[in-house]
């Protein structure tokens, strides 16, 4: 059973948990050319779950891209940004994929399998164009880009508790933070990751796509909440992690998104020139974190009186007020700072806030 085998007359690609989330309820939404669950039974209450127990999340709609070869690591030294030959095998890195001017054009989490082997997850709505992006500039090295999209479906099991019921199932102690390592997880084959996308400890699991519903199964009897990309959006929010088409896009530099410790100019990556002169001259906005005042709620778009602009924001389940990401002026970007939005006429007072908005909840 491929990732996405079916296509709705409408052309929305679903993943092998396509029938759990409608048989369940949820709201499902056209995401990235995927049918995706936003919410089950409201993003508040899977927001909490995740903070205080363990939700669980179908990712499966995100990319895949293998690259092995006697140059493979050389090559992602080139295409990414971050140092990754400094990459232990069975290591994770964050990195980004940038253009030669510094734009960035998405990023990624990469997993080093084996020497000279390599698998990094790309955003959906990224998928193709990164394939191509990496493919094209494969060719100066010996390398193999294959495309595993259709090879792995994706769980995210996030939470104080997550890794308690990821250990019940599997056959050996799981990878710590930042690290991957295969696993057999209730009989079936699975790359455990030590990373994941909401600020809490947890795990991702890339399993073989007929895995996909035992595996979620289980781990759903096993008290974990199903949770929507409305959760992860929020959550993602108040760890203040970037959404690519929000936050960051290749109109935008690592440094100006606050990125600039994912990039390594000295490995000499496509478009470290670029990023290097933002980081010696600064850049005219910086991307910060923001908590309203009073009341309100921002959103994406909403302009910054004086100059500058939302590109996230929410009602933060866990804090009760308004929170958001937002490109400032340099000047006025320090911590503490005061600032207002306008939000659809109403002037919302707000100040720039530090990373994250909310700490890792503890078991």
């Amino acid at each position: 059973m491929p990732a996405a085998d079916s296509l709705r007359a409408d052309s929305l690609r679903r993943t092998p948990l396509w029938e759990r989330h409608r048989d369940t309820g949820a709201r499902l939404v056209d995401f990235a050319g995927w049918e995706m669950p936003v919410q089950y039974q409201g993003v508040s209450p899977e927001h909490l779950a995740v903070r205080r127990r363990a939700g669980i999340f179908d990712v499966s709609h995100m990319g895949e891209v293998e690259t092995s070869g006697p140059q493979a690591p050389a090559f992602l030294q080139r295409v990414l940004s971050n140092d990754v030959e400094r990459m232990a095998v069975g290591g994770a890195q964050y990195s980004l994929l940038c253009r030669e001017d510094g734009g960035i054009l998405d990023d990624l989490f990469t997993y080093r399998l084996e020497t000279d082997r390599f698998l990094t997850v790309t955003n959906a709505s990224r998928h193709a164009e990164d394939l191509a992006w990496l493919s094209s500039h494969a060719a100066a090295f010996d390398v193999d880009v294959v495309d595993r999209l259709e090879n792995y479906a994706m769980l995210a099991v996030q939470g104080p508790l997550a890794r308690e019921l990821v250990q019940a199932i599997a056959d050996d102690p799981l990878p710590p933070r930042m690290a991957a390592a295969r696993r057999v997880l209730d009989g079936h084959p699975a790359l455990v990751c030590g990373t994941g996308y909401t600020g809490e400890d947890g795990v991702e699991i890339l399993c073989d796509p007929a895995a996909a519903a035992p595996l979620w199964d289980g781990l759903v009897r096993r008290g974990a909440v199903p949770a929507g990309l409305g959760a992860r959006d929020t959550l993602r929010l108040e760890a203040c992690f970037p959404l690519y088409g929000n936050d960051i896009s290749e109109q935008r530099n690592p440094i100006e998104a606050g990125l600039g410790w994912a990039a390594k100019e000295q490995t000499g990556f496509l478009g470290a020139d670029a990023v290097a002169r933002a980081r010696a001259q600064g850049t005219a906005e910086r991307l910060v974190p923001f908590r309203f005042s009073g009341p309100g709620i921002p959103r994406a778009g909403n302009p910054v009186i004086e100059g500058g602009m939302v590109t996230s924001g929410t009602m933060s389940p866990s804090l009760r007020t308004g929170v958001g990401l937002a490109y400032l002026p340099a000047r006025r970007a320090e911590v503490g700072t005061a600032f207002e939005v306008d939000v659809r006429g109403k002037r919302r007072p707000a100040v720039v806030a530090a990373k994250p908005l909310v700490a890792p909840s503890k078991p």
